[in-house]
């Protein structure tokens, strides 16, 4: 019997989480990370003769599936069901047959050629595209040939396996199979992309490394709310400076707004990150302040061809996916697709 293997890096949170980086359609429910404010653009970029199309651009986290043994190795599966339209194309004699199938044969295989094909169609693809996975973390790039992938179907943990239909199944693409469970890093602090060409910049991400701040930089750059201010933190990348603020309701944490200054003094970007409506969301650790370098959450640098800076790693959704944020007022944020049924 699987299982998918859970690690929030927070003793607080074990949540069902598939960091390469899957959403629940059915009943999505968001933490909200809102853009607030946004003023001269100075920052440093890479440059480059490409840019990435982000026209129906779709981003993917890795689902580290595992069985329920001990030391158990482990299956790297990515999930396409975030973005396919329609019923999904499950083999029609599994779901007919699924009552006299066991829990083995109902719980993972292989989709067969017409399947596949249809998958494929649905999401846009073709067997000439590529899958480009990058590790952030090794700054390790990795592209795979559609063509050389297995189409695969996983029962999610929340289907109830004596009523099966095609809604109960993940569907995607097997990347990897009995990999060690120590590997688990290497898959969580990734994020994939289908297509035909990478867009993915190298070596330029960084762990987000925070310290405290002073009081003076809670008062000159974060405005008053109805929360009362807690602890302020602060983080370096090139140019920029980042500062981050606490706000609490009742002693707890319930927002965080990161203002981003350049080397001008000009406010960059202003984002807030909310527990408002997450139902059973919460914030990750600070990597400098309550976590250590094994479990650094937060990440920021150029991560895509022809954009600014990202940053991303706030929060731990119980529903939905996660998003990466830009440091920018043009760009819009990037949900990380994770097929979250949660």
């Amino acid at each position: 019997m699987l299982r998918m293997i859970i690690k929030i890096k927070t003793a607080a949170a074990l949540l069902f989480f598939q960091l390469v980086i899957l959403s629940c359609q059915k009943e999505e429910k968001k933490t909200v990370a809102t853009e607030t404010k946004t003023t001269k653009d100075t920052i440093k970029t890479v440059k480059t003769e490409e840019k990435i199309d982000d026209t129906n651009f779709n981003i993917f986290s890795l689902s580290i599936i595992s069985s329920a043994e001990k030391e158990a190795d482990m299956n790297i599966f990515i999930s396409v069901s975030d973005i396919y339209k329609g019923v999904q194309p499950i083999p029609a004699d599994i779901i007919k047959n699924h009552k006299q199938m066991s829990f083995e044969e109902l719980q993972h295989f292989e989709l067969d050629a017409p399947s596949r094909k249809k998958m494929l169609k649905g999401i846009h693809l073709t067997e000439n595209d590529s899958l480009y996975i990058y590790e952030y973390e090794s700054n390790k790039l990795q592209r795979m040939p559609l063509s050389q992938l297995k189409a695969v179907a996983y029962l999610s943990p929340y289907s109830d396996s004596d009523e099966v239909d095609p809604e109960s199944y993940m569907m995607g693409f097997q990347v990897a199979t009995h990999r060690k469970t120590t590997d688990y890093d290497r898959y969580n602090n990734a994020i994939a992309y289908f297509g035909n060409k990478n867009p993915f910049v190298e070596n330029k991400m960084k762990a987000v490394k925070w310290q405290k701040a002073t009081a003076d930089i809670s008062k000159k750059y974060f405005t008053h709310s109805k929360f009362t201010q807690g602890k302020t933190y602060q983080s370096q990348y090139e140019n920029l400076t980042y500062y981050l603020q606490d706000y609490l309701e009742e002693g707890n944490t319930v927002e965080r707004r990161l203002v981003v200054i350049d080397d001008h003094k000009e406010k960059i970007t202003e984002k807030t990150f909310s527990l408002a409506g997450s139902d059973g969301g919460e914030f990750l650790p600070l990597y400098g302040i309550d976590a250590d370098e094994a479990n650094v959450s937060q990440w920021t640098g150029l991560l895509f061809k022809g954009k600014p800076p990202v940053i991303f790693g706030f929060l731990a959704q119980s529903f939905g996916c996660p998003s990466i944020s830009f440091l920018d007022k043009k760009e819009k944020d990037f949900l990380i697709n994770c097929d979250n049924r949660h």
